[in-house]
Parts: C-alpha cells; sequence; structure tokens
C-alpha cells in the first residue's frame, strides 16, 4: 500500500474511532480496524465512508 506511516497514525475509524492497518484480502487492499471493520482502498485512496465499510461477517459486494 502506497500510504505513508504517518498518514496512516492519523486515519482512524469514522465509525469507532480506532486506528486503520493496511490489510490485503483476496488481491484487495484494505484499511481495517482492531474491530475487523474494513474499508476499501480505490487506486491507493482510502474510502472512508461509513457505507462503504465492511463489518466482521459481512460479504464484500
Amino acid at each position: 500500500m502506497a500510504l505513508d506511516e504517518w498518514v496512516l497514525e492519523l486515519l482512524r475509524c469514522p465509525t469507532t474511532g480506532e486506528p486503520l492497518a493496511p490489510v490485503r484480502i483476496d488481491g484487495e487492499e484494505f484499511l481495517q480496524t482492531p474491530s475487523g471493520i474494513r474499508y476499501p482502498v480505490l487506486d491507493g485512496v482510502p474510502v472512508l465512508l461509513v457505507d462503504a465499510a465492511v463489518h466482521p461477517g459481512q460479504e464484500n459486494s
């Protein structure tokens, strides 16, 4: 993932306020909270919208 470490330290989940860490799942990039909420990263840009969140147990569509 192309985000600098200092940027990742600033970003927070808009729902819970938890920090976000980069993960790759099935070849797709996400930022994920410790509780498992994932936000997509499209073309290197995190989509930190509540409506874009994938919650644990939810299928990614």
